[in-house]
């Protein structure tokens, strides 16, 4: 099995950024329960390393996309995702959604012809992926339209991974001395999580 765990966890606080403790709680759990399995992490730095589609950019690509030459290195992280067997997103909650740079991953990943492909009555989606599960953190609390969690949500349904989950671990800067409890108890959801994932 492969796990591949997708951090998008940028932020000033480094190795201790919250939703990387989250992250982690997750992970170690899963890790835990799967020791054999293999897992494949795409880094806060390769995502920051991405550059946005222009228009010559999306040309190039979809020169590619016709004559099926998914091979080409705009392909790797569309290849990376659409092979994986479960998949971990972790990123804050930032402006309603989550980082730039994780957007623009999204832009490499949606790739038609690769992780999905149109059909008469749709999109359809062509990964592998059983279960996505995304994981974030903020300081307001969780709305019941979060951005961020419908988006993923809805990127499961177009790349035909069936099983969507995640944790918010939210209103972590309303009141600083509850702070380390609230997270202490989103990471125990995380934990319960990874068991069946």
């Amino acid at each position: 099995m492969k796990l591949l765990f997708v951090n998008g966890c940028i932020s000033q606080r480094g190795e201790e950024s919250r939703t990387l403790v989250l992250a982690r709680s997750f992970l170690d759990a899963w890790q835990a329960r799967h020791p054999e399995a293999e897992v494949e992490t795409v880094e806060p730095e390769a995502l920051l390393a991405l550059k946005p589609f222009a228009p010559e950019m999306l040309n190039d690509r979809d020169a590619l996309a016709g004559i099926r030459c998914f091979d080409a290195p705009v392909y790797d992280l569309a290849r990376q995702f659409r092979a994986a067997d479960r998949v971990v997103v972790a990123a804050p909650f930032w402006d309603l959604t989550f980082p730039a740079a994780l957007r623009t991953y999204i832009e490499y990943i949606s790739a038609n012809g690769l992780t999905y492909h149109y059909e008469a009555d749709g999109c359809h989606g062509d990964c592998r992926a059983e279960k996505l599960a995304y994981l974030t953190s903020g300081g307001d609390l969780e709305q019941p339209e979060s951005l961020g969690v419908l988006y993923w949500k809805q990127l499961c349904a177009m790349f035909g991974i069936p099983a969507f989950s995640y944790v918010f671990a939210g209103g972590l800067d309303l009141d600083p001395a509850k702070t380390e409890e609230i997270l202490t108890e989103a990471c125990e959801k995380a934990r319960r999580l990874a068991e069946d994932f």
